[in-house]
């Protein structure tokens, strides 16, 4: 097992402001790393410490087992693709990829080569010719990312490509960067704020939270084991009920909340303290059958229907509590449900996460 990044204890200090904390993490060979987290949390300050545009205040990066600190950034085996992508408008898609390789001095029919296989490789085979404002977003982003894989850096830094670009596009820009990926072999570290990128295209994915990283995990395991309140927040559509522990056993504790008790698996929390109960909307089981065991029930009212397809919910007002939202499926069972009725909803109780 190769690995091309090593993150050693750092910590990067502004003033009095620590904006990353002692970060430890490795990537391996191949992998699609991606750091997940709210603006302000540290990441993009982290990416553009491992590309040398910034020292650390402590701690070691290691590329490829090579110590990197003190080296700038036009000798890392790194390169970074930004989210405004940085191309040149007066060169065309030839010359913004040959650049590079032009300024290390490569041979004029080496490049020729390079080139035309990085093209082929991210699919844009008999673009060379064409002017930067001639290419769609798709287009450009494959481009700026073709621009630094035919430096053939150990490691691919890419700070919010996806950005900039429409919905739509960048639905499919996260398939097409796993596929791409997946194809060239370079090891990518993304950094975004947008939890569904980190999701969709990860091997492993760390979600960092006021310059620390909360959990390291691959995206199953961070929507399905959350190991922090913070992370079960941020990480995917959460319900967060709050109440008081009455009891644990095993792996399960008793929860008190607006007038009802729950049975829910327990995450971190500490006895005698406030807990928060979290219950995805998909978990939730609308008019549960009576010889279920296990589950959770509540009466809610309907107060909204939120119609979006497939991923379509209910608005529902808990007594005495907050509004939850749970998923609405798309089957002939429930059309009937509308604004102002009462529904009986239930989940399985190791559905749910209690943390304090």
């Amino acid at each position: 097992m190769v690995v091309d990044l090593k993150v050693e204890k750092v910590s990067k200090v502004f003033g009095t402001f620590k904006a990353v904390d002692e970060v430890s993490f490795e990537v391996v060979s191949g992998n699609f790393f991606s750091i997940l987290g709210p603006s302000g949390c540290g990441k993009t300050t982290l990416l553009r410490m491992i590309a040398g545009f910034l020292e650390p205040t402590e701690g070691q990066i290691y590329i490829r087992q090579k110590l990197v600190n003190g080296i700038p950034p036009n000798q890392r085996p790194v390169n970074l693709v930004f989210q405004n992508l940085a191309l040149f408008p007066m060169m065309n898609v030839f010359e913004n990829i040959a650049f590079g390789l032009k300024r290390r001095k490569v041979e004029k029919k080496v490049i020729e080569a390079k080139v035309k296989d990085i093209l082929a490789r991210v699919g844009l085979s008999g673009f060379e010719k064409k002017k930067i404002n001639e290419l769609s977003g798709g287009q450009k982003q494959r481009v700026a990312i073709a621009r630094a894989l035919v430096l053939e850096p150990s490691v691919l830094l890419l700070d919010e490509p996806l950005g900039a670009l429409d919905l739509k596009l960048r639905e499919q820009m996260k398939v097409e960067l796993k596929k791409l990926q997946a194809e060239v072999g370079t090891t990518f570290v993304y950094i975004t704020h947008d939890q569904s990128e980190a999701l969709v295209m990860s091997d492993f994915v760390a979600v960092m939270n006021k310059g620390r990283f909360e959990q390291i995990d691959t995206p199953q395991n961070l929507y399905r084991s959350p190991k922090t309140a913070f992370v079960a927040k941020f990480v995917g559509d959460n319900n967060a009920l709050e109440g008081e522990m009455l009891k644990k056993e095993g792996e399960m504790v008793l929860v008190s909340a607006y007038g009802h008790e729950f049975w829910v698996r327990a995450g971190s929390y500490r006895l005698g303290k406030k807990i928060s109960v979290f219950i995805r909307p998909e978990s939730f089981l609308l008019e549960p059958e009576e010889n279920l065991s296990k589950v959770n029930r509540l009466k809610v009212k309907i107060k909204d229907i939120l119609f979006d397809g497939a991923n379509s919910k209910l608005l529902c007002l808990l007594p005495a509590g907050p509004e939850i939202m749970v998923a609405l499926p798309q089957n002939k069972k429930f059309a009937h449900l509308k604004p102002g009725d009462d529904l009986n909803i239930g989940w399985f109780y190791e559905d749910s996460l209690a943390f304090s």
